[in-house]
């Protein structure tokens, strides 16, 4: 199961300065129990395509 991590403060400073220097938007987000798939340089383009191709951002997880 997913949800939105709970920061304290100082962790979420050190998001919003990296945010800052990047010019980007994190979200933070918590696991549980939850696997992530080890992909080949193949399956990983495959699915950085995909999501090109939706608009989407998708995780790689172990079924």
């Amino acid at each position: 199961m997913w949800s939105y991590s709970k920061i304290d403060t100082e962790n979420l400073k050190a998001i919003n300065e990296l945010e800052s220097k990047l010019g980007i938007a994190l979200i933070a987000f918590s696991d549980e129990k939850i696997e992530y798939a080890n992909l080949n340089e193949d399956a990983a383009k495959e699915v950085k395509d995909l999501e090109k191709k939706l608009g989407l951002s998708l995780l790689a997880l172990k079924a």
